[in-house]
């Protein structure tokens, strides 16, 4: 599958995470605290919500809960 990761194309097999897909693209911030400090998944199970990132425009996405679907668009902040 076809993906993008901050408008980088990236090919996925089936049944992978978004968290998984963003770490493959290289990247190692997910999203800021309000302070502005970079952070990552945590307990990669949906608790923490340190992984939360925007998937075709919807923000607040769970990155380690969710599998990659075929042309998703996913952004970090």
């Amino acid at each position: 599958m076809r993906i993008s990761v901050n408008g980088r194309p990236l090919d996925v097999h089936r049944g992978t995470t978004i968290a998984v897909a963003i770490y493959l693209a290289g990247e190692t911030s997910f999203r800021r605290s309000v302070s502005g400090e970079p952070r990552a998944p945590l307990c990669g199970m949906g608790i923490c919500q340190e992984c939360r990132v925007r998937v075709d425009g919807v923000p607040h996405v769970k990155s380690c809960q969710v599998l990659c679907d075929d042309g998703m668009a996913i952004e970090t902040s």
